[in-house]
C-alpha cells in the first residue's frame, strides 16, 4: 500500500512516519510513504503557493496551480505501475465526515491513497471540485495544518494492512473493531500496589476468559460511550436475549475476580 503526503513540511511529516512499526513495515516493502512539498510545484521565483483570498477577508488561501501540478506528478508516478489506477485524494478538513475505524478499514483496502494537506486559511476551491474524492476531518475542531490528522489517518489505516503488525489479532480484538471499547488488560506481576490481576485470567479456561472481556467491553462502552453501547445493543440484538444473557450471567457468577 502506498501514501503520498502533499504537504509543505514533508519533513515534519516523514519524522513521524520513520518511526516504529510504520518504519518497520516500511523497511519491509508491506507500505510505502512519501511526502511531497508543494512548493516544488510554484510557478515563481520566491515558491510562493499562496495568495489573498477574492472577496477579502483575513488571512492568505493556498492557489490551486502548484497543487494541481503536484498531483499530476504523483498520479504520473502511480500510473506508471497501473496505467487504470485513480488513488483516492483525501482532504484534510474540518469541514469533512469524522473519520473512524471503519473508514480506516474501508481505505486499508487501496493500493495507493493521497493526502492534501492545506494551511493558511484554506485551499483554492477550483482545485478541490478537480481532484478530491473524499472530504475527512478528526474531529470537531481547527488545527494550524493537515499534516497531524493525515498522520493519524495514515497510522491508523496501515496497521490494518496484512503484514504491518507481527500480530494480526492484534487489529481484530481492539476498541472499535467490534463496536465495543477494549476491555481491560494485565501484564505481571501478578500484584502491583495491592492490586491483583483478576483471577479469570489466571484460570486458563478459555471460555470464561472469553466471556469475562466481553461484560467488560459492554460495562466500559456503556460507562464511557453510551451512544456506542446503544448501537451495539441496537445492532447484536441475539447477544441480549433473555437466554443468552442468562448463560453469560451464569458463567459470571462462577468467576471469582
Amino acid at each position: 500500500m502506498n501514501f503520498y503526503i502533499m504537504t509543505l513540511f514533508p519533513e515534519m511529516v516523514m519524522d513521524v512516519l520513520n518511526t516504529s512499526i510504520l518504519k518497520r513495515a516500511m523497511d519491509k516493502g508491506i507500505i510505502t510513504a512519501k511526502a511531497i512539498n508543494i512548493r516544488d510545484y510554484a510557478s515563481n521565483k520566491h515558491n510562493k503557493v499562496d495568495d489573498y483570498t477574492y472577496g477579502g477577508g483575513a488571512g492568505m488561501l493556498m492557489q490551486a496551480q502548484p497543487i494541481y501540478d503536484c498531483y499530476n506528478a504523483i498520479l504520473k508516478e502511480i500510473r506508471e505501475n497501473d496505467p487504470e489506477a485513480n488513488p483516492r485524494v483525501i482532504y484534510v478538513t474540518p469541514q469533512g465526515s469524522v473519520f473512524s475505524q471503519e473508514k480506516a478499514r474501508e481505505l486499508s483496502s487501496d493500493n495507493d491513497i493521497i493526502f492534501l494537506c492545506g494551511h493558511y486559511e484554506g485551499i483554492d476551491e477550483r482545485v478541490l471540485e478537480e481532484i478530491v474524492t473524499d472530504y475527512i476531518s478528526i474531529g470537531d475542531y481547527v488545527l494550524t495544518g493537515g499534516e497531524l490528522p493525515a498522520m493519524v489517518m495514515i497510522d491508523a489505516v496501515a496497521r490494518l494492512v496484512p503484514g504491518v503488525l507481527n500480530n494480526d489479532e492484534s487489529a481484530e480484538t481492539e476498541s472499535f473493531d467490534d463496536g465495543l471499547l477494549e476491555y481491560p488488560q494485565y501484564s505481571r506481576p501478578e500484584i502491583w500496589n495491592d492490586k491483583k490481576v483478576p483471577s479469570v485470567l489466571l484460570s486458563g479456561n478459555h471460555q470464561n476468559v472469553e466471556v469475562w472481556r466481553f461484560q467488560k467491553s459492554l460495562e466500559r462502552t456503556k460507562e464511557r460511550r453510551p451512544e456506542l453501547y446503544e448501537k451495539y445493543v441496537e445492532e447484536h440484538p441475539d447477544q441480549f436475549t433473555a437466554k443468552v444473557i442468562k448463560k453469560r450471567n451464569k458463567i459470571l457468577d462462577k468467576i471469582d475476580e
